[in-house]
């Protein structure tokens, strides 16, 4: 796709850039060897490549694939052996997959506001809060809360992004959740991991995902004298196989974020009235993120850009007290359930009842990154989106 077709645009969702069927070896290896369910042979298993390789890359000490981010925040949260009706403190800004984790486990979202970074705001935690969801949103890494027994890292879309010192987003909390859906930074169109470095919470997980079993390969269905019910989160070899054909590339593909970021920081227009919001070093820096003088502007930045074919976002679709989930209290139980738990009153924490996070949200755009492209076209497309920037 040469650079006059694509108008700066990132054409596919970041590692859909670097499937190809020439390079899908592990897939391949899947599909000779006719076994798509993990627990079919006794060798190592597609899956547990992959969980073994991405425990090495983190840094974490277990890893389990599952079948999405969603059931990753719920293997998490169940870990921790909560009742029904216990608070969980999510970000007021991310994606209502986290609430909806959190009800299915039958338990309460309480919204906490975020900070300048759109992050949420640990200092307005209770002293007495227990579970804790942080998301990493768009690759930023956002700060976590010191004295809570379980913190859940959402790193749906932050893969890659790393701390101050140096540990990746998902292994500082309790645990952390990851998202392969085709618009996150590695992609098998589904998918999620969840990770840890507790052993009692990883053995939780595991059988939990399994119908409440450790299940011992090549002897499958297995049954614990210990079991407990659980459900089916369990992974298939040929997702797996496509998602360690994702991993070899993450490297490649962070570099290229970080390559196209340093160029576009240097040739990005000088307007105080669209300020580029500076990224951390750590931060898998997946887009360009401008925060406008109003919303006016913000919108008009968005016509021009969508109209010269550029892509671009707005984040106000994150606002959970907005949505009708958590604005309706929304269940398809009888009697409301796990609402019917929860106290009267507001469930949100905030200095302002979220009139600067609104602000915010409506003063915020994003531009995605290429990091697929070769220098040359990155200093093309960053040329692109700047002479449109500009014309505003």
């Amino acid at each position: 796709m040469t650079l006059d077709k694509r108008l700066g645009q990132r054409f596919l969702p970041y590692g859909a850039n670097y499937l190809d069927w020439s390079d899908m070896t592990e897939l391949r290896e899947v599909i000779d060897h006719r076994v798509l369910f993990r627990y079919q042979t006794e060798t190592e298993s597609m899956a547990s490549r992959l969980e073994r390789e991405t425990s090495e890359r983190l840094g974490a000490a277990h890893t389990l694939a599952v079948h999405n981010c969603t059931e990753a925040l719920r293997l998490a949260l169940i870990a921790t052996r909560p009742s029904i009706g216990d608070p969980v403190y999510i970000p007021a800004v991310t994606f209502v997959a986290v609430a909806g984790a959190v009800l299915s486990c039958g338990l309460i979202p309480v919204l906490v506001d975020t900070d300048d970074s759109l992050s949420l705001d640990p200092t307005l935690l209770p002293a007495d809060a227990e579970r804790v969801i942080v998301a990493h949103m768009e690759g930023t890494v956002a700060p976590l809360p010191e004295g809570v027994p379980y913190v859940v890292e959402d790193c749906a879309q932050s893969l890659g992004a790393r701390f101050p010192d140096g540990r990746a987003v998902g292994t500082v909390g309790y645990a952390g959740t990851f998202s392969f859906h085709h618009n996150k930074v590695l992609t098998s169109g589904e998918g999620g991991l969840v990770v840890t470095n507790d052993e009692q919470a990883w053995a939780t997980m595991r059988c939990y995902h399994d119908h409440g079993s450790a299940r011992v390969p090549g002897r499958y269905p297995t049954w614990n004298q210990d079991a407990y019910y659980g459900e089916n989160f369990v992974t298939s070899e040929q997702v797996a196989a496509v998602q360690c054909q994702q991993f070899r590339h993450l490297d490649e593909l962070l570099d290229g974020l970080e390559r196209m970021y340093a160029i576009a920081m240097r040739d990005l227009p000088d307007r105080a009235d669209l300020e580029v919001r500076p990224r951390a070093a750590g931060d898998a820096k997946v887009s360009l993120r401008f925060r406008c003088r109003d919303r006016a502007l913000r919108d008009a930045a968005v016509a021009a850009l969508s109209a010269e074919g550029i892509a671009n976002w707005t984040l106000n679709k994150y606002l959970l007290p907005e949505h009708p989930v958590l604005a309706g209290r929304r269940s398809l139980y009888a009697d409301g359930f796990p609402w019917n738990h929860a106290p009267d009153g507001p469930l949100a924490l905030s200095h302002d009842g979220f009139v600067r996070t609104r602000d915010r949200l409506d003063r915020t755009l994003c531009v995605p990154l290429s990091p697929e492209l070769p220098e040359a076209e990155q200093v093309g497309a960053v040329k692109a989106i700047r002479r449109v920037l500009e014309a505003v």
